[in-house]
């Protein structure tokens, strides 16, 4: 089914820059601000440098294995054992990212939106367009991606010009007047959720045209994302202020609320809320696809679309058991959640390429 598959490196920076910018541009400003402080931004530009490592890592370890996918050469490098063992951890962090994706839509959509609508009926919706974007194909999601990327970003240059008159200069103190132990524990967030989470993309590089240019369309994507990411980030420190963004679970919402230019432009804050749901919507099909081809590697199905219906109902019910509540769900995504996505999109991806390496060297 992947050899089938095509995407060009244009569709694939698209995918990537979507992707990065995710749940992240909704509540990644509350993780540095809440350790960082007003140095949050600081936070944000380490996690955009480390960040593009990560991606360079990705890229490098899918242009050593051109024709095969995360699963498949996983089992070439580690062993027939090893590589189901790594695909069985994989396919684990990929349903845990996609019952949090789905519960904080839920949380969000009820919270901010829709508060008289069960959380339930959200969730399931967004679940049944996941699964559909999964069975139609990467192909048609790219597609879809390049439809809706320049409404993306006119959205948000339209947002972040309206907040420019918001912007208080008193909120910016001497950088690093905290000293550098806070930065640097700020800027795991930074890291891990818009950039190491991006793991699950080693299950479609093979499907890239032109495989030589495929690193530099992957660290375009990540750094437009990024960047649009810092712009949040310095916006939510300048204009609400760190104290208020690092108590806050929707920070950029709340600092969309404080748009208002005469008395004809305001509560406009549901321009973000849409921006969210479609990077958000972007980054969960994408996991879920890594999860399904995941899982039909596993259970040996020849047709990966025959796993989505039934994983789409796990998934839901998942969602709602793993993640009980709202402040549940924040504080693990807070304090242990980087983490998590160190030992599994670092751990392995940097073994696999060090092994391939090593081999290759030693055939030499």
């Amino acid at each position: 089914m992947q050899s089938q598959v095509k995407i060009n490196n244009r569709q694939l920076t698209v995918l990537v820059t979507l992707y990065v910018i995710g749940d992240s541009i909704l509540v990644l400003p509350s993780f540095p601000a809440m350790y960082a402080q007003e140095d949050a931004w600081i936070s944000g530009l380490i996690g955009l440098s480390v960040g593009l490592l990560f991606i360079y890592l990705f890229a490098r370890l899918g242009k050593l294995h051109p024709e095969l996918n995360l699963y498949e050469y996983s089992s070439r490098v580690l062993g027939k054992w090893g590589g189901r063992a790594a695909a069985l951890l994989l396919c684990f962090y990929f349903f845990i990212m996609v019952s949090a994706q789905v519960r904080e839509m839920g949380d969000f959509m009820t919270t901010q939106i829709m508060p008289l609508t069960p959380i339930q009926s959200i969730q399931l919706l967004f679940l049944f367009i996941v699964v559909l974007g999964a069975r139609l194909g990467i192909e048609t999601l790219v597609r879809t991606g390049e439809l809706l990327f320049p409404h993306f970003f006119l959205l948000f240059c339209l947002l972040a010009v309206c907040l420019l008159p918001e912007i208080d200069l008193q909120n910016v103190m001497i950088p690093l007047s905290s000293g550098v132990k806070p930065v640097l524990y700020g800027s795991l967030t930074a890291i891990t959720f818009p950039f190491a989470e991006a793991v699950c993309f080693l299950v479609i590089l093979s499907s890239v045209n032109k495989k030589e240019q495929m690193h530099r369309s992957m660290l375009m994507g990540a750094l437009i994302g990024g960047i649009v990411l810092e712009i949040v980030i310095v916006l939510t420190i300048v204009v609400i202020g760190a104290p208020v963004a690092a108590n806050q679970i929707y920070p950029a919402y709340s600092l969309a609320k404080k748009i208002g230019i005469g008395n004809f432009l305001e509560r406009i804050e549901v321009i973000l809320g849409v921006m969210w749901i479609i990077t958000t919507y972007f980054k969960t099909v994408m996991n879920f696809y890594a999860l399904m081809l995941g899982t039909a590697y596993l259970t040996r199905m020849s047709e990966p679309k025959l796993t989505t219906l039934p994983l789409g109902m796990i998934l839901l019910v998942s969602s709602i058991v793993a993640f009980p509540d709202i402040s549940y769900f924040n504080n693990l995504a807070g304090s242990y959640w980087p983490f998590f996505d160190f030992t599994v999109c670092l751990g392995i991806p940097l073994g696999l390429y060090a092994l391939t390496v090593f081999r290759f060297r030693k055939k030499a």
